[in-house]
């Protein structure tokens, strides 16, 4: 017979491929014959064998599933019934393996023990499904793998929250397969070990067994496995770049970043599919008598249902095409997956969006990248259902792409979704987080041609820009920013900053415009931060931030216009609420979209409960536009409802009259609401502008805040703006997805306009806002 050290030099010949090299399936297969010949051998001198029933020696693992590459373990499990001398069996079975040097993960139990340790640890539960006869007594092997998998069927249900929960944990230590630069094989998500799950929830019956495109993932991973191992002489699941290129050329993909291409693809499909498997399970009906999931309104036509995003009863996709991205929006705000059957239904039904989309599309697309996290999810499930595509048409070159550039750590579609979700922390730094988070989606779209990326970039960020609305101000802004993302990065870590011609040069190439040099810093870190580990350091972030500041004296721009003054028919209104002593209402609409005007005697409080009233409705208010005329004031307020229809104007009216009189518990109604629906958003600190304002009259000055959107903001900073005895002059309020950029033209009341009157406004908007 073969011995052990025998045994380890033949499998070397067979990667050595001295008798001719064998392809990576071939490999796997003639490993498995090897070591099976060699197990058989041993297991009959050690007394293992079909004459003394009641032993066997069983392959899990790898060699269980004849899926044996090179370098790996050999796990085992030498079964018996209480077989007196199973423990020399064993020493003659265990010590050559060890003397050769073979990496070995083995057990000694009989049946009863060893569904015991199953019932009590996963992992050898789901390992015994792989349980494969060696040698023995073959009938034994064949009511322990029965035995096993029959307990399996009978408890995988109840385990379902452990599989899950033990899966999850593993992809945050692994990282995922799809989109990275070095992806673990085998623990990532998307590997060989997802691949296991699904194999282990077919068996017990909960889900059908895996496809041709898992079964093509399969093997691909295991191909790619194999040649890196056999090319490297060691164990190894991480496949980094210089691998990649040796394993691409003997696997015949040409380069690394085709196979790379391919394996992200591969990632991707078994992720998705496992996560679809891991959710679907989940929320089997327990029994006839179990509780239906609640449904829990997201926006208008989208629902919680249980712990999934989907659609409203009444949502009707074939004439909404904004409703495919209020469900994305929704998934990614609330870090909820949309279930797979909305996403067949939009993938069946969905309208492609015109050009221009709609406000309400575009708005929706705002929400969607400004939601942090979350959105890194939802692009996944948009992706693999074809859906992402349709938004976006040019995505499809940059999807799965591998970087050139070793630092980055994702491929560039993946880099592009990172940058938009570090970018979210990041707006309210600048006055248009939506063409920030636009302008980060899109920086590198240009990749992947022969071409300067950045300048393609810019062509293509201005035709998606012009496609989805975008005024031709804004296009062209995002387009610009695209184009020179890299100008401030590369500009402070290679000239002199402290030379005024340098700054002048950047300021020259921005245009001289503020908001265009506020969306480069932000894109700038949030492009770093993106990139990988290190790649944003104190170091640098202190000299783009000195280089922006330089630039900023030179531009001298006004980061905010005040509002157009109030027409006749809004004049009228507001002569009408000084003769009569109380408020006037005017609401109109234009399908969904409402226009509240509400006017009132000069001295009247009108911004806080005119806000309260809207947010009390459910209504998300657009622009708020506060104006004073003569002796009376108007606010002008553009509101959408989240979800449903229009309130009753009627109701409207006198809710607001009622507000404005005092009447109406606007901060208890308005902290309930809060407490039952305040969607999840990504984490963005408030932040307040002062600029000087020599047109709103002396004494005066302009605060502006900019910060997360949430229910009832507005109302508790006019609150905290009357608290400090600060009078409003003008307001101008925008909401750009998650996020509200807004002015106030205020002075004290009877007070002195000094620093130390700042700050105590300041102070008190800002834990407003928190």
């Amino acid at each position: 017979m073969v011995v052990g050290g025998e045994l380890a030099k033949a499998a070397n010949r067979l990667l050595e491929g001295r008798h001719g090299r064998l392809g990576a399936s071939a490999l796997r297969a003639a490993l498995v014959d090897l070591y099976e010949f060699w197990l058989s051998k041993a297991a009959a001198a050690a007394g293992v064998d079909t004459a003394e029933p009641g032993v066997a020696l069983v392959a899990v693992g790898g060699l269980g599933r004849r899926e044996l590459v090179p370098f790996s373990d050999l796990d085992l499990v030498l079964v018996h019934n209480q077989h007196p001398g199973i423990a020399e069996i064993a020493d003659a079975l265990w010590y050559p393996l060890w003397d050769a040097r073979i990496g070995l993960d083995h057990s000694v139990r009989t049946p009863g023990e060893a569904l015991q340790v199953a019932s009590e640890d996963l992992r050898t539960a789901m390992g015994l499904l792989d349980a494969r006869h060696i040698a023995g007594d073959a009938e034994l092997t064949g009511r322990l793998a029965t035995a096993a998998r029959d307990q399996w069927r009978r408890t995988a249900r109840k385990r379902l929250p452990e599989l899950a929960e033990s899966t999850r944990q593993r992809w945050q230590r692994s990282g995922e397969i799809a989109q990275s630069a070095e992806p673990d094989l085998k623990y990532g998500r998307g590997g060989l070990r997802d691949l296991g799950v699904l194999e282990a929830l077919a068996v017990a019956q909960l889900t059908d067994r895996p496809g041709e495109e898992l079964r093509q993932a399969r093997e691909l991973l295991l191909d790619v496995r194999t040649e890196m191992r056999r090319e490297l002489r060691r164990d190894r699941d991480v496949l980094s770049g210089v691998d990649a290129e040796l394993v691409a050329a003997e696997l015949g993909f040409g380069d690394r970043f085709t196979l790379a291409r391919k394996l992200s693809g591969a990632g991707r499909a078994v992720g998705y599919a496992v996560d679809v498997a891991l959710r679907a399970t989940a929320e089997v009906p327990r029994g006839r008598f179990s509780r239906r999931p609640s449904r829990t309104p997201l926006d208008d036509g989208v629902v919680l249902h249980g712990n999934e995003v989907a659609l409203a009863r009444d949502a009707v996709p074939a004439k909404d095409p904004a409703l495919l991205l209020r469900v994305a929006a929704a998934s990614a705000r609330t870090r909820t997956p949309i279930s797979h059957g909305t996403l067949r239904t939009l993938a069946d039904s969905a309208p492609e969006l015109r050009t221009p989309w709609p406000p309400d599309a575009r708005d929706s697309l705002t929400e969607l990248l400004g939601a942090g996290e979350g959105l890194i999810d939802a692009v996944e499930a948009l992706d693999r259902t074809g859906l992402w595509a349709r938004l976006f048409p040019e995505w499809g070159a940059v999807r799965d792409l591998p970087p050139r550039e070793p630092v980055h750590e994702w491929t560039v579609d993946r880099h592009l979704v990172q940058t938009a979700v570090e970018a979210a922390k990041l707006t309210t730094t600048v006055s248009r987080p939506d063409l920030l988070l636009l302008a980060a989606l899109l920086h590198d779209i240009g990749k992947g041609r022969e071409a300067d990326h950045s300048e393609l970039g810019a062509a293509i960020s201005l035709q998606v820009a012009r496609r989805i609305g975008l005024p031709d101000s804004d296009a062209a802004l995002v387009s610009a920013a695209v184009r020179h993302h890299l100008l401030l990065v590369h500009t402070a870590t290679r000239r002199d900053i402290e030379e005024p011609s340098t700054v002048a040069r950047v300021a020259k190439t921005v245009d001289n415009d503020v908001v265009l040099l506020e969306l480069l810093h932000a894109l700038t870190q949030a492009d770093s931060l993106a990139t990988g580990p290190g790649m944003w350091t104190d170091w640098k972030a202190g000299l783009v931030a000195n280089l922006v500041n330089r630039c900023r004296q030179v531009v001298q721009g006004k980061g905010f216009s005040p509002p157009e003054p109030l027409d006749s028919r809004r004049r009228e209104l507001v002569a009408s609420a000084v003769a009569s002593g109380r408020s006037e209402v005017l609401i109109t609409h234009d399908g969904k979209m409402a226009t509240v005007v509400v006017a009132a005697p000069a001295r009247t409080d009108l911004l806080a409960p005119a806000a309260g009233v809207l947010a009390l409705h459910s209504l998300e208010v657009h622009t708020a536009v506060l104006r004073g005329h003569d002796t009376g004031r108007a606010g002008i307020f553009t509101a959408s409802p989240k979800f449903g229809s229009l309130p009753d104007p009627a109701l409207l009216r006198e809710q607001f009259a009622r507000a404005v009189a005092g009447g109406l518990a606007l901060e208890a109604k308005l902290a309930a609401k809060e407490r039952d629906y305040q969607p999840t958003r990504v984490s963005a600190k408030p932040k307040v502008l002062w600029f000087d304002d020599e047109t709103s009259g002396p004494n005066t000055v302009v605060l502006e805040l900019r910060a997360t959107d949430r229910i009832g903001l507005l109302y508790r900073v006019a609150g905290a703006l009357q608290s400090c005895g600060a009078e409003v002059k003008w307001a101008k309020v925008a909401t750009l997805g998650a996020a509200v950029v807004d002015s106030f033209a205020v002075s004290p009341r009877g007070g002195k306009l000094d620093p130390a009157w700042r700050q105590r406004v300041e102070q008190a908007v800002l834990a407003a806002a928190a």
